[in-house]
């Protein structure tokens, strides 16, 4: 920075009048209006002490802006994470993690069946009879138990009638099977494809 609180700005960056048509051509289109906030009060006198007739480049071939697709092209390039770098990180984040777990299980043990100040004693899950885990999967196959259960308490044929009921729908899906077997063996007979076994 310089004495007056404006960015240095070398000779080559200065474009002297005769200059301006030939800059005029190389100039990157797009930075034609700039908003600048000032911090002190003092920049905006350094600022306006500057000449209007020789402009100011915010690009020039010692301090170049990247812009369009260049500066896309760098940002990506700068999001994108080295594998072997992203391998380490989370292989020390697991390794503090598993020491933090590791550490937490151990006090566990040493404080169980051990009272506080109070002389209250914390009730865990890993004692002679654990609970049973609260996830999903355990939750289903408790209620699969359960219908087995009432599947298997369930009366069928409780009464004479249903059971008569039963009896009749099974014979007469008995002889429904007969028929259909009939006529299977009288197609193959017409085509003298019998084979019974």
């Amino acid at each position: 920075m310089s004495a007056s609180g404006c960015a240095d700005i070398g000779s080559e960056d200065r474009l002297s009048g005769d200059h301006l048509q030939e800059a005029a051509t190389w100039l990157v289109a797009g930075f034609w209006v700039a908003y600048v906030v000032f911090k002190n009060p003092s920049g905006v006198q350094a600022a306006t002490s500057l000449s209007a007739h020789e402009p100011l480049l915010i690009s020039s071939e010692s301090c170049p802006v990247k812009t369009g697709i260049l500066k896309w092209i760098s940002c990506y390039a700068a999001s994108l994470v080295n594998p072997e770098e992203l391998k380490a990180e989370v292989d020390t984040f697991m390794q503090a993690y598993d020491q933090k777990v590791a550490e937490e299980e151990a006090k566990a043990v040493e404080e169980e069946g051990v009272p506080d100040e109070e002389g209250w004693v914390k009730v865990t899950r890993k004692g002679r009879r654990p609970g049973l885990p609260r996830t999903e999967a355990a939750n289903l196959r408790a209620l699969e138990r359960e219908k087995r259960k009432k599947a298997r308490k369930e009366l069928l044929n409780f009464y004479a009638w249903q059971h008569r009921e039963t009896k009749r729908e099974h014979i007469a899906q008995l002889r429904k099977k007969f028929e259909e077997d009939k006529q299977r063996i009288a197609l193959m007979r017409a085509q003298r494809k019998f084979r019974p076994y």
